[in-house]
């Protein structure tokens, strides 16, 4: 096994520190420190969320405080892999309003200690420090990459010798309470025989594929079983109260105010609020990425009251982003279900052969005819608070009972 001794302060920061022979790493603490060509050599169009510029953005997400980290791996001194943590820290206020939420349905004699260690604290007292291989705003796999050059046996190991290396290092800082390795669809081995680690399933991911042969959404609904067909229709049917456009970038800055607020609104229903979208977000990802990500806008008459953004991934999907609703409107024209159709529909014209929906709301994304994708994080406590709340606390994570429904005729699945 590795070792890779820890270090205090800006000497983790030096150039290629070196893990064996033949492997070194370089550490930054900004994306706008780390070293462009490499980064990009690993990154190459796998993926838009490891894009320095978007992970530039995302360090200004706010409600928690949020610092991130970036690693490259060296063979030799050729970049052949990635690593990307965030460590974010909550105040006491955060899990006061956690405490005092949904959490109330799984109480228990450790809760009870942690609540009454809350309420010693001062709001802004910094009481829990979490750090993640991966990032926090998004559903998926995007703690690490690696390309060729690097075995995926020699990753692995490199990759468990890293993540106790720099979670340590950021202890040596300041005491970090549990590192969470998150959402992948597939257990990692590594990771599931280190006892220190528990595994635990959070909310799924919800895809729609798309049958080839599609010309419309129509189409689409006539796989669906007369029950569920009928259901859709009077979904679309509301549009009639409603237009929806394309919004391009002066219209998302102009509207910027008012997306915001939208998106407030389902950020406040969060289960978990864990961090809150910069306030120019959406503006500035279409800069960053004119042709990968979109909007539309819901409009009655000239105000707008619901959107949607979604990315056009490399791989032919659609990815859908950041929503925003009014949820007084929702009730009456069934908003949400009408951006999940508009969704199917847009990859129907576009020629994709699936859209991510990603997590929440499981059951309403299943009759339009979504199926569950399970996803296995990896949470190791650091100390005697952590392990205190943790086994609580992962059961609030852990996705409520529910039911799938399947729209689709028998037919139409064979």
């Amino acid at each position: 096994m590795l070792f890779c001794k820890p270090l205090r302060n800006k000497s983790r920061y030096k150039p290629f520190r070196e893990i064996d022979k033949t492997y070194s790493f370089t550490e930054y603490d900004r994306a706008s420190l780390v070293n462009k060509s490499d980064w990009e050599a690993v990154v190459s169009k796998q993926s838009i969320f490891f894009d320095l510029e978007y992970l530039k953005l995302v360090e200004r997400s706010t409600h928690a405080v949020l610092k991130c980290r970036y690693v490259i791996i060296y063979k030799n001194t050729e970049a052949c892999a990635i690593l990307y943590f965030q460590l974010t820290e909550f105040k006491a206020n955060v899990f006061g309003d956690l405490l005092h939420g949904e959490i109330n349905d799984i109480k228990s004699h450790r809760l009870k200690l942690f609540e009454k260690y809350i309420e010693s604290k001062d709001e802004d007292d910094i009481l829990f420090r979490l750090f993640t291989c991966g990032n926090n705003l998004i559903s998926g796999e995007y703690g690490f990459l690696s390309t060729e050059k690097i075995s995926k046996k020699d990753f692995h190991v490199i990759f468990n010798t890293l993540l106790k290396t720099i979670s340590s290092e950021e202890s040596l800082n300041s005491k970090i309470a549990a590192v969470l390795v998150k959402d992948f669809e597939s257990p990692i081995k590594e990771l599931e025989g280190n006892t220190k680690f528990e595994s635990f399933h959070v909310e799924p991911n919800l895809v729609v594929d798309i049958p080839e042969g599609l010309k419309s959404v129509e189409d689409y609904l006539q796989l669906f079983s007369k029950k569920y067909r009928n259901r859709a229709k009077a979904i679309l049917k509301n549009r009639s109260e409603f237009t929806i456009r394309n919004l391009e970038l002066g219209e998302i800055e102009k509207q910027t105010d008012r997306i915001y607020s939208l998106y407030h609104n389902i950020y406040a229903k969060a289960k978990f609020k864990l961090l809150l979208l910069p306030h120019t977000y959406f503006a500035e990802t279409k800069k960053i990425f004119p042709d990968k990500f979109f909007m539309k806008g819901f409009y009655a008459g000239e105000e707008l009251i619901a959107f949607s953004s979604w990315f056009m991934m490399p791989d032919n999907s659609i990815e859908a982003h950041y929503i925003g609703m009014d949820y007084e409107l929702n009730s009456k024209l069934e908003l949400y279900q009408n951006i999940l159709y508009s969704f199917i529909e847009l990859a129907i014209e576009t020629g994709k052969q699936k859209v991510n929906l990603g997590r929440t709301a499981a059951e309403i994304k299943t009759t339009v005819g979504a199926r569950a994708h399970e996803l296995t994080c990896y949470v190791q406590p650091q100390n005697t608070v952590s392990k205190l709340i943790c086994k609580p606390f992962i059961e609030f994570l852990k996705p409520k009972e529910w039911i799938p429904r399947n729209p689709f005729k028998e037919e139409a699945l064979a």
